[in-house]
């Protein structure tokens, strides 16, 4: 099969480990770029780069791609690629089993109490830490709303039917996937009184942004779970805090958040809150620092993932996992 060479800067950091890694898994004739901005001369064809600015776009008039290293595309990015529509996107899709496994564990984690469960018994405290709540809610025999039936979504579709849960899920094209219930996003309020868990995997764009907020918060029974493994963004954070303190939901596993550490805050180690609501005082949140993809492997996928769509393009195949800026994924 011909092979044209390939031109593609790296512009996400990659240890030089990982680097190797995934030079070992490209072909020959791709030649790869790395730094932290475009190089001199800017000829590359593809960018990698999950937050791009209009210069770095704009720099290599032989740029025909953008990937975004990880599976959701910003919104900053969407709004700035749609502004080049002849240049398209792609984002890599590694992350899909560790997120599906992570949004379980939080599922599990805050119906059972895991946490104050946890800390009460470390004082030698046998007895429930709650007095009106002996030991958490079942799952089994209740119903699970899933908001994206994506490939994460489906995964987490998959574990909650072994669960004994029933699944009800959103999509925005919907199509019969029996035994799940799958339906159009309109749906959504009629969909919510009967949700004991609600699992947010959607991605987040323009039509998914806030949408989940005080009056959808106030369909949910009181014994709901709801799990957000997606963006911080897609449920308003004054009304999930303020559910959450009057108990008017069970328990939350939060995964993804408001607002994250600066470049500045990262190079020190400074503490930086994930809001600006303080969820670290309520005993119904497990709150995990948006580290759902991650893994041990997670370089190691990243690296097969993108190796797969950088030697599609030198093989001048189509690469996999096109974005539609519009729709945002």
């Amino acid at each position: 099969m011909l092979v044209t060479p390939v031109k593609v800067h790296i512009q996400y950091g990659p240890k030089p480990e990982h680097l190797a890694a995934l030079r070992e898994r490209l072909h020959p004739e791709i030649q790869l770029t790395v730094g932290d901005g475009p190089p001199r001369p800017a000829d590359f064809e593809i960018l990698v780069h999950g937050f791009p600015s209009r210069a770095d776009v704009a720099a290599s008039p032989k740029l025909r791609a953008l990937i975004v290293p990880w599976a959701g595309v910003p919104i900053e990015t969407l709004d700035l690629m749609r502004t080049f529509p002849g240049i398209p996107v792609h984002s890599l899709h590694y992350n899909v089993g560790p997120t599906a496994e992570m949004a379980i564990a939080l599922l599990l984690a805050a119906a059972k109490m895991i946490v104050p469960f946890d800390r009460n018994f470390r004082r030698h405290r046998w007895a429930s830490p709650f007095q009106d709540t002996p030991g958490g809610v079942a799952l089994e025999g209740k119903t699970a709303l899933i908001l994206g039936y994506g490939r994460v979504g489906r995964r987490v579709a998959s574990t909650c039917r072994t669960l004994g849960m029933h699944v009800m899920a959103t999509r925005q094209h919907p199509e019969p996937a029996p035994p799940d219930e799958v339906y159009a996003p309109e749906a959504l309020p009629s969909l919510l009184p009967n949700a004991h868990a609600l699992i947010l995997c959607a991605p987040h764009t323009p039509r998914t942004d806030g949408l989940i907020g005080e009056k959808e918060l106030a369909l949910l029974p009181p014994d709901t779970v709801l799990v957000n493994v997606a963006r911080g963004a897609i449920v308003q954070e004054d009304a999930l805090y303020r559910a959450l303190k009057a108990r008017r939901l069970f328990a939350a596993g939060l995964d993804v958040w408001y607002r994250y550490p600066t470049e500045a805050e990262r190079e020190l180690g400074v503490a930086a809150a994930p809001s600006s609501f303080p969820f670290q005082d309520l005993d119904n949140v497990v709150m995990s620092p948006h580290r759902a993809g991650w893994s041990n492997e997670t370089e190691i996928a990243r690296s097969v993932h993108l190796a797969a769509l950088l030697n599609a393009a030198a093989r001048g195949q189509p690469m996999p996992h096109r974005i539609d800026t519009h729709s945002g994924y």
